[in-house]
């Protein structure tokens, strides 16, 4: 007698550790902004209970830095996103992150190119296989397609860390992931300078 064979479609694996993409405000405009899909976003992601984030600064030191989740100073958190899981533990997570670090350095940093949005969406997709909602980085893509009617000096428009006297964070509050050459500075605020 014969047997007929039918493949069944396998199960995907699914990791067991939750990845999370952190999102914050950078202006009161985005209470109402938020509405019509809009805004202006900052975000990290979530992972084993520490979130990374992307930054700008002048140095070719790596620009990914590490926060308690939730807290990322200078912005105001929004909300927390499930993106998927992973199987990944705390070391290679943080393995993962030192080589990507490489490719992430603050000077690199580009508020329509390579913001931290991209880096979030980047490490969701390696660690997930997700990517991040659209809407997080819709002004970046809006900015992208108008590119060539935006002002010259838009494209070297940096989110940079103010250090501000005697008020450095403690290690707890932020943590630069280390690159081949060395750390960057850490800082107790962020501001956004747009040089039009």
């Amino acid at each position: 007698m014969l047997c007929r064979m039918v493949l069944m479609p396998r199960k995907k694996k699914v990791g067991s550790v939750p990845v999370y993409l952190n999102v914050y405000d950078l202006t009161p405009i985005n209470g109402y902004a938020y509405w019509f899909g809009l805004g202006i976003y900052h975000s990290g992601v979530q992972v084993h209970g520490v979130e990374y984030g992307f930054g700008a600064h002048e140095h070719s030191t790596t620009g990914i830095f590490e926060v308690e989740p939730r807290q990322c100073p200078g912005f105001t958190f929004r909300k927390s996103i499930l993106i998927g899981r992973t199987d990944l533990g705390p070391k290679d997570v943080r393995a993962f992150m030192e080589k990507l670090a490489r490719e992430y350095s603050g000077n690199t940093y580009h508020l329509i190119t390579k913001n931290c949005n991209h880096f979030c969406n980047d490490v969701c997709i390696q660690l997930t296989g997700k990517p991040i909602p659209r809407w997080v980085n819709r002004l970046a893509r809006l900015g992208f397609l108008c590119n060539c009617v935006l002002p010259a000096g838009l494209n070297e428009t940096k989110v940079r860390q103010v250090r501000t006297e005697g008020s450095a964070m403690s290690s707890r509050q932020r943590r630069c992931i280390p690159s081949s050459s060395s750390l960057i500075h850490t800082s107790s605020t962020s501001s956004l300078s747009l040089k039009l």
